[in-house]
This record gives C-alpha cells, sequence and structure tokens, in this order.
C-alpha cells in the first residue's frame, strides 16, 4: 500500500505560478497528475516514469506545466505557470504501473492521494 500526500494548492491569480508537490510513502514505477474541474470528469494532466520520462496531456499543458521526480525522496511536482482560470479544480496525485500508452488512463493507477484545490481567479 503506497500512501500519497499532496500539498501545495490554493487560491491564484490569473497568471501566477503554482507548484504541486506529492509525497509517496513507497515507490512506484509512475506517478501522475489528474485535475477535475467543477462538473467535469477527472482529466489527465502529466506523468512522469521514474526514469525522468515524462508525459503531457498535450502541447498546451506541456508549454506551462512541467512534472520533475526527486526518486531519493519519491516526490512528483507539478510546477504550473501562468495560471488561468480554466486551470482551476481538484488536482489528484496517483501512483501506479501503467504501460506508456495508458499514463493518461486513471484506471491504470492503483494509488490516490485525497486531491487538492487550485483554484484561478481572473
Amino acid at each position: 500500500q503506497v500512501q500519497l500526500v499532496e500539498s501545495g494548492g490554493g487560491l491564484v491569480q490569473a497568471g501566477d505560478s503554482l507548484r504541486l508537490s506529492c509525497a509517496a510513502s513507497g515507490s512506484t514505477r509512475t506517478m501522475a497528475w489528474f485535475r477535475q474541474a467543477p462538473g467535469k470528469e477527472r482529466e489527465f494532466v502529466a506523468a512522469i516514469r521514474r526514469s525522468g520520462h515524462s508525459q503531457y496531456a498535450d502541447d498546451s499543458a506541456k508549454g506551462r506545466v512541467t512534472i520533475s521526480i526527486d526518486t531519493a525522496k519519491n516526490t512528483v511536482y507539478l510546477q504550473m505557470n501562468n495560471l488561468q482560470p480554466e486551470d482551476t479544480g481538484v488536482y489528484s496525485c496517483a501512483a501506479g504501473t501503467p504501460i506508456l500508452s495508458n499514463q493518461h488512463n486513471p484506471e491504470g493507477y492503483y494509488y490516490w492521494g485525497q486531491g487538492i484545490q487550485v483554484t484561478v481567479s481572473s
């Protein structure tokens, strides 16, 4: 059993930056971030393997979002720059062993954090 604890969320203004952290109690091959906006389904943001191989949801996310991992601390980070109101949502950390082509799928992850709120005001 791996426990995940997220931190770093909050209320910011459009254009601001935030860095989310997710500390894991153990190691898994892949860690990822998902976001659930109000009234919407959970969506993939980014994933990273312990090897450092990263994947992003789309080009726009890749330009403003950077995922990184500290394997010594079993901690994954999500740096988000130039935040916009549409980035608002609950961000959840996930850990598991999905294959590369399925890293965007929440069903590929065994462990989830409790989620952390990010609110971007215009």
